[in-house]
């Protein structure tokens, strides 16, 4: 049986750009697993699976039922052991929730300066009233003061990035010479960079531009099918 994955869109579902998501996404294909992508509107989230989660990624694997993308890959861990690992072993699992810990506190919020109002764009008007609403609650400034200092954001993204940066100097993926979720991790926040703004705003030749190309290229590119 396919799996159900359901995911985030704007107005125009064939670009999903939940970096969360994104991580899922290319676990799935990691594992060569098959599955459906439903992308869903903020505001459809909820009428899905009899309201079973407020936020995506959540999947449906037969009777199973998962939201929360590190519980995902941890649950596509166990079920599918056969299959190429995410992790490999509980060092890689702990390793994972370092760098998530870092994507999720460092990471994202630079990005939400840089894409906030492009993310705000992409919505229906319906979800457009959703988000701001949301985010200008949570972030305590207007969409249009966010807006003001999205130069400042870009320039100050590579900083953000020297950890990544750093790790690259010695192998080309944060999984060793291959890739595991950790890479996905923070390929989905820069993911979800590159389908809102067009760009993930960093020179050609950056270690972490160069890593990035090469995960867009895994699984037979499809992550760089979707801009």
């Amino acid at each position: 049986m396919t799996m159900t994955l359901y995911s985030l869109c704007g107005a125009d579902a064939a670009r999903p750009f939940s970096p969360h998501c994104w991580k899922v996404v290319m676990a799935l294909h990691h594992k060569g697993l098959d599955f459906e992508e439903r992308p869903l509107a903020f505001t459809a989230i909820p009428t899905v699976e009899g309201g079973f989660s407020k936020t995506v990624p959540i999947l449906r694997d037969g009777q199973e039922l998962i939201s929360d993308s590190f519980r995902i890959a941890l649950y596509l861990e166990e079920a599918y052991p056969e299959q190429p690992s995410l992790f490999g072993g509980q060092g890689g699992v702990a390793a994972a929730r370092l760098v998530e810990g870092y994507s999720q506190h460092v990471v994202h919020g630079a990005i939400t300066k840089i894409a906030l109002v492009d993310i705000h764009d992409m919505l229906a008007p319906t979800d457009q009233a959703y988000f701001r609403k949301s985010r200008e609650e949570r972030l305590g400034r207007t969409l249009e003061d966010m807006a003001a200092g999205r130069d400042a954001a870009i320039a100050a993204l590579p900083a953000a990035l020297q950890p990544l940066r750093h790790m690259l100097a010695f192998q080309p993926f944060v999984g060793g010479a291959t890739p595991l979720f950790g890479d996905y991790i923070l390929f989905g926040a820069l993911q979800w960079l590159r389908v809102t703004t067009g760009a993930i705003h960093l020179p050609a030749d950056d270690p972490v531009s160069l890593w990035f190309d090469r995960c867009l290229e895994l699984h037979d590119g499809v992550a760089r099918e979707v801009a």
